[in-house]
Formats: structure tokens, sequence, C-alpha cells
């Protein structure tokens, strides 16, 4: 990697303004990896398309809804969710990567500040997976998917999706710097996220598993997402229990975003930090 349009801009290591500068400078050369491999946004978009055709062609004719309602309108905030889930992946195996490659060893090498590298890589994932939400949302438009409420609820279910993605990118951070490599990283985080999103409200309504594993499911940070934008957006939102999550699903989903970046970005920071002793 070429650190010509690094260094120029690096004028001092110290105060947060330059902080902030440094993690914009490491969050666009992220970005710019986009257009030279675009298979890396492709597959992500693919995967996500698949899941939205085999459930809503396949698998949606034999999934009733409790109260009725369009099980497609049903299906896309959980999609959105599951997408989001996987941000923790991709920030994973980029910074097991960077770290393999040897750039990360670069960049401590030139006067820039050290939050910057895990700054920058949290700050350009949540821009990336916001590009991939927006064609989520164009195909779930295509296959019958509708907001019911207003703009406004629109725009606060995007920002909750990408809160949710940047708390998601804090434990990719911790675990990709982790793992002795991107093989590794790939398959713990698939292990560890496919179960989240499965035993979850994503594809199928709560009241339909097992009564020993519904708690688990309802108290799921990724249901709690899925059923948040639900709400926001109108679409049917079923199982509507006493626990908290089923009755404030939004309040909820915010404070696992707290908890998430509460625990996961200072263990990300020291692990970054012991590298680098």
């Amino acid at each position: 990697m070429s650190t010509s349009g690094v260094a120029p801009r690096i004028v001092g290591v110290g105060g947060v303004r330059q902080a902030v500068a440094d993690g914009l400078v490491v969050a666009w050369r992220n970005l710019k990896r986009i257009p030279r491999i675009p298979e890396l946004a492709l597959f992500a978009v693919l995967q996500s398309i698949m899941f939205v055709l085999l459930f809503a062609f396949v698998f949606g004719g034999a999934i009733p809804l409790p109260g009725g309602g369009s099980y497609r309108e049903y299906l896309m905030p959980g999609i959105f969710a599951q997408t989001i889930a996987f941000a923790s992946a991709t920030t994973a195996i980029g910074m097991c990567d960077d770290i393999h490659k040897g750039i990360i060893d670069r960049f401590r090498s030139l006067p820039m500040a050290r939050s910057a590298v895990l700054t920058g890589r949290t700050s350009s994932d949540v821009v990336y997976n916001g590009g991939i939400l927006i064609v989520l949302m164009v195909s779930g438009f295509v296959v019958g998917w509708r907001v019911n409420t207003g703009l406004l609820e629109l725009f606060a279910g995007i920002a909750l999706l990408l809160a949710f993605a940047f708390s998601m990118s804090w434990i990719g951070v911790w675990l990709g710097l982790s793992v002795p490599s991107v093989e590794v990283a790939q398959q713990v985080s698939f292990v560890v996220i496919f179960p989240i999103t499965f035993v979850s409200n994503v594809f199928v309504p709560l009241e339909t598993l097992p009564d020993w594993l519904q708690p688990f499911a309802e108290w799921n940070p990724v249901s709690t997402l899925t059923a948040s934008l639900r709400e926001l957006w109108g679409n049917p939102n079923p199982f509507a229990g006493d626990a908290l999550p089923s009755q404030e699903p939004i309040l909820v989903t915010l404070a696992w975003i707290v908890v998430i970046l509460g625990v996961f970005a200072p263990l990300g920071v020291r692990r970054y930090r012991s590298m680098s002793r």
C-alpha cells in the first residue's frame, strides 16, 4: 500500500482534532479498496439478496404470520438486521488481513494517532454497510417491502441500523486482532453470528420457537433490532409479549448498542495497545 496519500496530512499525534483527521484518512484508505476489489461488496450483497429470494419465494408461503400480514414486509427488516450483524465479520477479516500484510506496522511507523487505525476501520465499515443497505432496500422494494409510516421513521430506522453496525464493528476489531489468520477470523465470525441471526425473529415469529428457546431469542440483539425496525416502519411485528424486549424493542436495542460498545471497544483498544509494545 502506498502511504503517499497519508503522510502529507499528518502533522502531529496530539489532540482530538488531529486524531479525528488521522482516522478520516485511514477510513478513506479503507473505502478506496472497494472499487479496487468490487467482489467484496458484490458477494456481500448477493448473499443477502439470496436470503431474500429464498425465504420470500421458496419458504415464505409455508410461514404464516400470526394475525396475518405480508411475509415479505415481515422479512425485510430481519434481512437488514442480519446483514448489519455480519458487520463484525467484515471488520474482523479486514483487521486480520491488514495485520498479516504488515499494513498495521507501517501505520505505526507514521507520525499519526494510534487510535486512527481502529476508528478509521470502524467508520469505513459503517459507510460500507450503509451502501449495502441501500442496495438491499431497493431489492426489498422490488419484492414487495414497503415503509408504511413516514420519512422520519424511515431515517430513524436507518440510523439505528448504522449505530448497531458501528457497535458490531468493534466486536470485529477485537476478534480480528485476536485470531491468528484471516481464515480463522472468517470461520469464527460465521460460527458465532449465524446462530444469533437464526435463533431470532428474523425469519420466523418467536412464538413458533420452542418454549425454552424463546427467552434467548427475545433478548437476542438481532431480534430487538428487527422488532424495532418493524415497529418504526409499520411492518408486521407479531409476538407482543410482556417482557421488555417485546414492549420496548427500540430502548433495548439502544441499550445493547451501549453495552456492546462499552465491552468491546475497550477490549479492542487494549488488544491493539498490547500489540504495539
